[in-house]
């Protein structure tokens, strides 16, 4: 059992199988620790979050180590749900499954259908199940180029997993099948079909599907009209977190101190509700008299006037947020707060995993939710923000992978200005520079991956993880951004450089009781 560092409240637990992962997990569950939030399963790992207030170091190690069970345990047998899934094999990798294993097409059916298979962890995206079976033949490699688009509700095999694809999406899996069961169906509850410990059996045969449940739509009379809008406009708030284990990342606003400042300059919750304004340039116009605030990269105008963060319009006033000087997004508070319904708790768009309201365009109509607001507080001052040309530092803890680099490879990854390129978004901010490439193209069993954290794929280019990233990944993390950096990394514009500092070198964590 190997400890890695994350950051000050993340660490990542390595074991040496998923028996081994699998185990661990049902024993922490069965006597939780004390201060741990949320723990994500994964092949052959476990990443462990804490609560504000604890630490992820030595003594939540020794802690967690206490709790290993003996080697061999078997994993408790208790109620178990069992689904059954009608699927038809039609997959385009359906006879080169068939080759690797030595079978016929219909003897990998059989064997298909008579496997019971179990959903270990979910990940990647919500609702993908990585689901283990009784049949080792199914161990089947990847296939050696990913497709760029697998349609829902694909069935595939992959290094001893069976998944079903929830939503279109790019992926390296054997296609053997597709289902008509939805894996994620936001008007069921929960909303992920397939979660860890539940087992599934396939069958061959068509699916009955029962339309979903619509999201409810406000009522009453609109607020604001988006009237022009160079980039989609996306709700947001704290986020979801605790949904990992339907595969689901928190989610929420990239520059968490702008949102709250926007919501205490109109008297709101801190956590309440705010547009996430890209860049710019947008127009607003209220359809009744409202009071606002903006926060973060933007300044309002109106009629050609500066506006101050928090300002009254009158009905048909239209309002001009052009795009900023420095930093990136901006928040937009209004008093009373926005009528959004929450999804699984919460009004944040998740851009990569299609969760939470949709992302607002021009013509788009906001609605007030008048919810009870308190009073003002005086104005913040807002921090400086980076803009095109500049270099900006960031902290991080080296790891959870960074021994997959030689000691020259993490020096020139410290050592250089890195480009924000223009394909950055709410995912991840995508890096140029002097590409840190390793000699082989070893890619890790699928595990966890912490908001911040900095990925380098086969082409050596860096990808700094932000609020939307997939919860797992097969790239090895070289370092996590700190915490506390998380605010300025979400206002970094492309064109603006990043160089990462570490205060220390990588080292696992020791256990001390």
């Amino acid at each position: 059992m190997r400890f890695l560092p994350v950051g000050p409240r993340t660490l990542l637990v390595e074991l040496a199988d998923l028996d081994e992962t699998l185990a661990l997990f049902d024993a922490l569950l069965a006597d939780p620790i004390d201060g741990v939030a949320e723990i994500i399963p994964a092949a052959r790992t476990l990443m462990v979050r804490v609560a504000p207030g604890f630490a992820a170091d030595g003594a939540l190690a020794a802690t967690i180590q206490a709790r290993q069970p003996a080697p061999g345990t078997l994993r408790a047998e208790g109620p178990v749900e069992t689904v059954e899934i009608p699927m038809s094999y039609d997959g385009e990798d359906l006879a080169d499954v068939a080759a690797h294993m030595n079978l016929t097409v219909a003897e990998v059916i059989a064997a298909h259908q008579a496997a019971t298979w179990q959903v270990a962890f979910c990940g990647f995206a919500p609702g993908f199940a990585y689901m283990t079976g009784d049949d080792p033949r199914f161990d089947v490699p990847r296939r050696p180029a990913a497709r760029t688009r697998i349609p829902a509700g694909s069935v595939a095999l992959a290094a001893r997993f069976c998944g079903v694809y929830p939503q279109d999406t790019p992926g390296g899996w054997q296609l053997i099948g597709t289902t008509k069961v939805p894996m994620w169906d936001l008007s069921r509850d929960p909303p992920a079909l397939l979660r860890p410990g539940i087992r599934a059996r396939f069958v061959e045969g068509a699916a009955k599907v029962h339309p979903s449940a619509a999201i409810p739509e406000p009522q009453g009379q609109p607020v604001l009209t988006v009237v022009q809008t160079a980039f989609p406009i996306v709700f947001q708030d704290e986020g979801r977190p605790g949904q990992g284990g339907q595969g689901v990342s928190a989610s929420g606003a990239l520059d968490m101190g702008a949102m709250r400042r926007a919501n205490r300059a109109v008297g709101n919750p801190s956590d309440a509700p705010v547009l996430e304004i890209t860049l710019g340039p947008v127009r607003l116009r209220a359809e009744r008299p409202v009071t606002l605030a903006l926060t973060g990269a933007g300044r309002a105008t109106l009629d050609g006037q500066a506006l101050p963060s928090a300002f009254a319009l009158d009905a048909e006033d239209e309002v001009l947020i052009p795009p900023p000087a420095c930093g990136m997004r901006s928040y937009l508070a209004l008093r009373g707060g926005f009528d959004v319904a929450p999804v699984l708790g919460s009004a944040a768009t998740d851009t990569l995993a299609f969760v939470g309201p949709q992302a607002l365009t021009a013509g788009a109509r906001l609605y007030a939710a008048n919810h009870s607001a308190a009073a003002i507080g005086a104005p913040e001052d807002q921090p400086a923000l980076p803009k095109p040309g500049d270099t900006v530092e960031l902290p991080v803890a080296l790891g959870p992978r960074a021994d997959w680099f030689t000691p020259d490879m993490i020096a020139q990854f410290l050592s250089q200005d890195w480009l924000v390129t223009p394909q950055s978004s709410r995912v991840g901010i995508r890096l140029e520079g002097t590409a840190v490439t390793r000699d082989d193209a070893r890619e890790l069993p699928s595990e966890g991956t912490e908001t911040g954290a900095i990925q380098i794929p086969h082409s050596g280019q860096p990808v700094l993880f932000l609020a939307d990233h997939p919860l797992t990944g097969g790239y090895p993390v070289i370092a996590t951004l700190l915490p506390s950096a998380l605010d300025l990394a979400g206002q970094i514009p492309p064109g603006a450089r990043i160089r990462f500092t570490a205060a220390a070198p990588f080292q696992d964590i020791e256990a001390t009781p």
